[in-house]
């Protein structure tokens, strides 16, 4: 394939078609840009996982993308979350924070693959350039653009590259940035299951066999399960006993947890992942190729946080790359030092925050001031990023 010269529409390459990277796509061709992206998988939907949590600064960017209506329709919203006892007694239930604003609901949990639907309909209709089963396999950077090779042999030329490969981003180390994600100690099994009646909102418990027993409704029919501990050595789990273990695991909990452990039969659906805390902590950008998402920063899922913040980073950089002038090295290497000093410190403070409520749990520390520090993030991402 032909070299694509750089010309007055401006060229973005995307590489990773997750929730942050299909997201920028669709904001900067709504804005004229010209946009490719490429995903590593050929499977586009694959590993999408199972539930996710939308806070509302999440929903408030979804809403800009054009997908909230579909998020309304196929997800579940619920203005509140309660703190259960093992033996499922409300200990203590209280309203949500909106931090999306007070249009829209404090979050809504819904199917991750059904996300991932959604913003892949988007992307297609972007009218941008879909390459799948494609990676990035070198940079080349002067004063005007970078010339990237893909992994097929083909090589294209483009304005500005973003890294939206996630936590493990290829992007990140091809340019230099030596920061990686670091575990934090805990571990967390997931699995979606047939929604009781019962459940409608998210619930969680603190103590039994587990750090953390907590489902959120995804859908009227489904609910997303999951059960934080002490991280395992992951080279010691068989796969194929995955289902077992959960089960084990929700052994003791009350309320609706006997119906959700009935559910866990199948460990190709249960999924075993741990907790980690990342954060470039200096420059996202090497000239005209740039990070965002999980590539950049990524947190523990205790204050449902990730893919808000990776959302922001897609909205705040599509909008500053639709108000430049001029695609210029010095122009766009001042974008994107802005882009870097506009996320970080809010950032930097979700990553904080979620991991210390982790920590307070594996200390087990009881005097901890979890609804002071709960209150105090949430109300500053109130504010729009």
């Amino acid at each position: 394939m032909a070299d694509r010269p750089t010309g007055p529409t401006p060229s973005v390459l995307v590489i990773g078609g997750g929730t942050s990277g299909n997201a920028l796509t669709v904001l900067l061709r709504r804005a004229g840009i010209a946009v490719d992206l490429v995903e590593a998988s050929p499977d586009w939907k694959a590993s999408a996982g199972s539930g996710i949590t939308l806070q509302g600064n999440a929903l408030r960017v979804l809403r800009e993308v054009g997908v909230l209506e579909g998020v309304q329709k196929d997800g579940y919203a619920a203005d509140g979350v309660a703190v259960l006892a093992p033996d499922g007694t409300v200990l203590h239930a209280h309203p949500e924070l909106r931090t999306g604003g007070d249009d829209l609901p404090s979050h809504i949990g819904m199917q991750r693959p059904r996300l991932q639907q959604l913003l892949i309909e988007k992307v297609r209709a972007s009218g941008a350039d879909v390459r799948l089963g494609t990676t990035a396999t070198e940079f080349k950077q002067d004063g005007t653009g970078v010339d990237v090779t893909f992994s097929d042999g083909t090589s294209r030329r483009y304005d500005l590259v973003v890294g939206a490969d996630g936590l493990s981003s290829t992007t990140r180390s091809m340019i230099g940035i030596t920061d990686k994600p670091e575990p934090t100690g805990m571990g967390i099994w997931r699995a979606p299951a047939p929604r009781p009646a019962s459940v409608r909102r998210t619930e969680m418990i603190y103590g039994g066999r587990c750090l953390i027993a907590g489902y959120c409704p995804t859908g009227e029919d489904t609910v997303y399960v999951y059960l934080a501990e002490r991280a395992r050595d992951r080279a010691t789990l068989d796969p194929d006993a995955y289902a077992d273990e959960m089960r084990a695991l929700s052994e003791g909990y009350g309320g609706a947890w006997p119906e959700l452990r009935a559910a866990f039969t199948d460990p190709k659906a249960v999924n075993y992942a741990w907790f980690d805390r990342h954060l470039v902590e200096g420059p996202w950008h090497r000239g005209r190729i740039v990070l965002v998402g999980d590539s950049a920063h990524a947190c523990p899922p205790t204050f449902a946080q990730g893919a808000a913040m990776s959302l922001e980073d897609a909205q705040v950089l599509a909008e500053l790359l639709t108000g430049l002038d001029g695609w210029d090295a010095r122009s766009l290497d001042r974008l994107l030092t802005d882009y870097h000093a506009r996320r970080l410190p809010r950032v930097r403070m979700v990553v904080d925050a979620s991991v210390q409520l982790g920590q307070w749990l594996l200390d087990g520390v009881r005097d901890a001031d979890v609804p002071g520090l709960m209150g105090r993030t949430l109300s500053a991402l109130k504010e729009r990023p």
